[in-house]
């Protein structure tokens, strides 16, 4: 399963690594590609993993989620 998270906030590489860091951070993420030009964060998850889970790491590193959508 995949989904892809919009987060504003991000200006730089180390926002984009920031945000990398604390997606893979969470149980059941497997991969994660963060895309710094679309705001974009594509996670593959091994197991469902609720949208707050992801969103509130996003918010703990100082980022906003503004959608959360299956892809």
């Amino acid at each position: 399963m995949k989904k892809v998270l919009t987060v504003e906030g991000m200006m730089c590489a180390h926002c984009q690594a920031r945000v990398q860091k604390a997606l893979a951070g969470v149980d059941g993420v497997v991969e994660v590609m963060v895309d710094l030009g679309t705001k974009q964060a594509a996670v593959t998850l091994a197991k469902d993993v609720p949208d707050g889970a992801l969103a509130d790491v996003v918010t703990s590193a100082g980022y906003t989620v503004t959608s959360i959508a299956e892809a």
